[in-house]
């Protein structure tokens, strides 16, 4: 629990900042990492039917979903630091951090 609880502070932290970032800045000028392209293009080819702006959480928290996320995610092991934490999204990106609109991926 202690673990847990850890991450998911941690997790609220980097939403937090990241959040700040992409409310003040024009995302096609934002740039998180330096494969963000390459992240981006692979993303939409593994998952190219995957609904982002409203989630969908059996599309990420799922049996079949998790077989397809790990490989992923792994793909980035060495290339992105902390490439496998897990992280805060919003359900939908149209409402803020609440409980109820976030979800917590790993």
């Amino acid at each position: 629990p202690r673990v847990e609880l850890a991450w998911a502070m941690k997790a609220h932290q980097h939403a937090q900042v990241y959040f700040n970032l992409i409310s003040s800045v024009d995302p096609k000028f934002l740039n998180l990492t330096k494969v963000d392209d390459q992240i981006y293009s692979e993303f939409r080819k593994t998952f190219r039917d995957l609904k982002i702006d409203v989630l969908d959480p059996e599309d990420l928290k799922s049996e079949p979903a998790k077989e397809k996320w790990r490989p992923f995610c792994l793909r980035f092991e060495g290339v992105v630091e902390d490439f496998n934490y897990g992280t805060l999204l919003r359900l939908d990106c149209r409402k803020d951090y609440t409980e109820e609109n976030t979800i917590f991926g790993e």
